[in-house]
């Protein structure tokens, strides 16, 4: 098995261990996979966690971290290749997530997304291909590359019929609309324009941050970027944006994060590579590279470390912040100049995390940004999974587990305040919210432009 990413933190996984229960092929890959010590957290009936939200729709346990692993174990002790063609693991798979809350609850810190990626990479390399899964793979370069596409997405949205001729011909989900793209996508103000080019020829500015801004963003929420600009320039830094168009070239400068979820690794490996080369100058001046939409951020330091790409993406990591972790890193130091006004009497705020929010502790930061603005009401939604999980909540055969997902925490946290206001910075779960009780959440830093102090 020649194996895409790169398994070598795992080598020594389980040696002198006589109960690890290596499989027989596979090699560091088999061994990642081994790192499940079957302990049963991740069937407990009452885990109200992130913990798989697939087996807690189900209790199915071939659909929780710990069942995915027995059956992987199982046909890598077979073959190195068994585990491509078994059907009973490919519906277990497919009712991943890729939440990550096994690598965040489980003991041994199960990597079940990354497992996933592997496996479908794998899977397409063995012949396996899914014109729908290529549609969301390349979704963002498809956008910007042909933007009447948007249009068509807004036809769809608007037409019974090409909703369900849509769920016939390509599988997806006649029950919600596709999230619609901004009539205009970020881009940069021919000051901003400027302003990129002389910060970043200086190394010694010590205020000078990168905001990196996501396909996602920069396609669907312009304004976060616009806001999140605002409100680290009144913080008192100096504000460089990246961002898809940034370089020019027809390949969004991006994350890759969407072809990766698909298992096109090769092809999230070449963007990564390009949204590298874009980050040298501010790694190598040390600037701090923050992000808005968890899922992309994020990627730049867990799955980034998996794709061979060498010391720059170890810079990366730990040069990678999202926003609120910034934010919240600055205010505790003392170096965050921004001031903020109440929110109108009577008004509330109800706050959604996105799964990799959670499975890093980010939750943490925003928590802190929050109170930052003066006797704010907020409380969080204790929820696992909203359910959209990038494309999976889109995807026909899903819809009913994808509203399920939704209705174990999110949903009747919605409807416990109907008029408050709903913060969340994760695309997908933007959309599960938009889709499934029409209420627009906004990006934390929206929240924080508004109440900024002029």
């Amino acid at each position: 098995m020649k194996k895409i990413l790169d398994w070598s933190n795992y080598h020594d996984q389980g040696m002198g261990d006589a109960y690890a229960d290596i499989p027989k092929h596979g090699e560091n890959f088999a061994k990642a996979v081994s790192v499940c010590i079957r302990s049963g957290i991740c069937q407990k009936p009452d885990n109200r966690s992130v913990m798989c939200p697939s087996f807690r729709i189900s209790d199915n346990p071939d659909l929780s971290p710990g069942g995915r692993v027995q059956l992987l174990k199982q046909l890598l002790n077979d073959s190195d290749t068994a585990f491509l063609h078994d059907p009973q693991l490919a519906q277990s798979l497919d009712n991943c997530v890729s939440c990550k809350g096994c690598k965040r609850e489980c003991e041994n810190n199960l990597d079940m997304s990354a497992i996933k990626a592997e496996y479908l990479a794998q899977k397409r390399r063995a012949g396996y291909r899914s014109f729908r899964s290529w549609l969301f793979a390349e979704f963002p370069y498809l956008l910007f590359r042909f933007p009447f596409a948007g249009h068509l997405i807004r036809w769809r949205n608007r037409s019974p019929f090409l909703m369900k001729a849509a769920d016939r011909l390509l599988g997806l989900n006649s029950t919600i609309p596709l999230p619609e793209p901004a009539r205009q996508p970020y881009v940069d103000t021919r000051e901003q324009q400027q302003r990129n080019i002389q910060l970043t020829a200086r190394t010694d500015n010590a205020s000078a941050v990168v905001l990196l801004i996501d396909s996602f963003t920069a396609l669907f929420h312009p304004e976060a970027a616009t806001d999140a600009l605002r409100v680290l320039t009144a913080a008192g830094y100096q504000v460089i944006t990246l961002h898809p168009a940034s370089t020019g070239r027809k390949s969004p400068n991006d994350s890759g994060r969407s072809l990766f979820s698909q298992g096109y690794i090769e092809r999230a490996t070449q963007q990564a590579a390009q949204l590298l080369d874009s980050l040298r100058p501010h790694l190598q001046a040390n600037r701090k590279i923050i992000g808005l939409e968890p899922s992309a951020l994020l990627m730049l330091r867990d799955e980034y470390l998996m794709m061979h790409l060498g010391e720059a993406a170890i810079s990366l990591a730990k040069q990678a912040l999202l926003f609120e972790e910034f934010i919240a890193r600055a205010s505790k130091a003392g170096r965050f100049q921004a001031q903020f006004k109440p929110l109108s009497a009577g008004s509330t705020v109800l706050v959604h995390g996105h799964c990799h929010q959670k499975a890093v502790g980010a939750m943490k930061s925003v928590r802190k940004v929050l109170r930052l603005i003066p006797d704010l009401p907020f409380q969080f939604i204790e929820a696992s999974c909203c359910g959209m999980a990038g494309s999976y909540g889109f995807e026909s055969e899903h819809a009913y587990s994808s509203a399920e997902m939704a209705a174990l925490g999110l949903l009747p946290g919605l409807d416990a305040d109907p008029d408050a206001l709903v913060v969340c910075n994760g695309f997908s779960c933007n959309h599960q919210i938009v889709a499934l009780r029409n209420r627009q959440p906004i990006h934390l830093a929206t929240l924080l432009a508004r109440q900024l102090l002029n």
